[in-house]
């Protein structure tokens, strides 16, 4: 190498260690007075607006949850369409639907046809006692053949079909039902929510005649219900609604505001970063634990004969994006701590940092000695080296918050496509002085 290519070389680390002497004066004007430090008020402050913004965040994610059954119908259609296959929900409709038909089915007129048939047959006299006596078997068998018709109506796929398009166009209905409301398909009656189920046992009723019973024929129109939500309590719970409904679209902006503020005051920004991070998945665990115990407590409460197997898929269909929700929120917290923690000046960090750069950078020196030249495009991103990661921290951001329904697989993909598009940062972070010294040294030899 040749004498003019070691002065540019020295040139070079003399101007990192000046780069570097700049950093620490500048840390240390930058840093404040240690009695600042622990400011008992402004410390105070910023742990009740940390708070206060978990305690908004768990509203935030059921108030977008409530938007998206009461407003979104593709979103609602979703949530109560798996429950037309649901088998606990097949057989408790599979029971109303059979007991409200054999209730329309007068048995004594039935025996009261069969013996006066049999009388006018000329048959003898013990055996038109016989005939008297079979309310009991006749009903049974009766029963039997209702319940095998009807499971076989409801286990369908057009049943399927029918449920869906049914809770589509009561959609509508069932916001009016959460608002206080009424309507004729979906409404709140003694406190439940229910769907009349007249237009299956109408169905029945045709497919009975069809298989050859008549008698199905004098069947009138009936309209009993299927109850989707009861409580004592459908009340205060549609009020509710209505107020996070009203909320619903400036509750996670208000909630993410406050938790900014909250960093913002605080004299160690990172750690208050951890901190809220770290409240949020508080706020989301206690939340899922919450609609654990919620599910077991309407549970108990139900309505005498109701099925609890049913109304546990129903619970379970109604809060499952809510628990999705929850997930996802709690999957961006923790990432966002892992980050701010891995940013920071710890043991484990620095050497979590060095090495993922020292390997990166390993392979752009495998990649620049096979002949890869990065030019003015590594230069561009050296220069602007910690804007393109704010960048790219921010894209991430904004997918994340302008998603509509994220899941954690959204979230986790999008917190690998980010520390992908850091890794390419890295890799492309390359001012060109080691490729001049290797172009001059180049030359220089003979």
């Amino acid at each position: 190498m040749s004498e003019g290519g070691d002065e540019q070389l020295s040139a070079r680390e003399r101007s990192e260690l000046d780069e570097l002497r700049r950093r620490v004066n500048a840390l240390e004007s930058a840093s404040p007075p240690r009695a600042a430090r622990h400011h008992p008020f402004r410390s105070l402050g910023s742990v009740l607006l940390i708070l206060l913004a978990a305690l908004l965040s768990l509203l935030s994610v059921v108030a977008v949850w409530a938007n998206s059954i009461v407003q979104d119908t593709d979103r609602y259609v979703d949530t109560v369409g798996p429950l037309a296959s649901d088998p606990d929900v097949q057989k408790a409709v599979t029971n109303r639907v059979t007991a409200a038909v054999l209730a329309r089915v007068d048995v004594d007129a039935l025996v009261k046809e069969l013996t006066d048939s049999a009388a006018q047959q000329g048959v003898p006299p013990r055996v038109g006692e016989l005939l008297g006596d079979l309310d009991g078997p006749i009903e049974n068998g009766l029963k039997q053949l209702v319940n095998s018709t009807v499971e076989r109506v409801v286990t369908s796929s057009a049943f399927e079909t029918v449920w869906v398009n049914a809770n589509r166009r009561a959609h509508s209905a069932l916001d009016k039902a959460l608002t206080g409301q009424s309507d004729s398909t979906v409404k709140l009656e003694n406190n439940q929510v229910v769907i009349d189920l007249g237009p299956i046992v109408a169905n029945v009723k045709d497919q009975l005649v069809d298989a050859g019973f008549s008698a199905a024929a004098k069947i009138p129109a009936v309209h009993t219900d299927f109850v989707v939500f009861a409580s004592t309590d459908v009340g205060e719970i549609k009020s509710y609604v209505r107020v996070l409904e009203i909320l619903g679209g400036w509750l996670p902006v208000i909630a993410l505001l406050i938790a900014a503020a909250g960093v913002y005051v605080a004299f160690n920004r990172r750690h208050a970063l951890i901190g809220a991070a770290l409240a949020v998945f508080v706020a989301m665990l206690v939340l899922g634990i919450g609609l654990t115990v919620a599910r077991d407590v309407y549970l108990d409460h139900l309505p005498p004969g109701a099925s609890q197997a049913a109304a546990g898929s129903v619970y379970d269909a109604l809060v499952k994006f809510l628990r999705a929700g929850v997930r996802a929120l709690a999957a961006v917290a923790l990432f966002t701590a892992a980050g701010a923690f891995l940013a920071g000046p710890s043991r484990i960090a620095v050497l979590t940092r060095t090495g993922c750069r020292r390997s990166i950078g390993g392979l752009r020196d495998v990649a620049t000695s096979a002949g890869l030249r990065l030019g003015a495009v590594g230069r561009f991103v050296h220069r602007f080296k910690r804007w393109i990661g704010v960048a790219i921290l921010v894209i991430a951001a904004v997918v994340l918050f302008t998603w509509s329904y994220p899941t954690t697989a959204v979230v986790v993909w999008t917190a690998v496509i980010t520390l992908v598009g850091l890794a390419i940062r890295e890799f492309l972070d390359d001012d060109g002085s080691a490729t001049s010294v290797d172009s001059r040294a180049g030359a220089a030899t003979p």
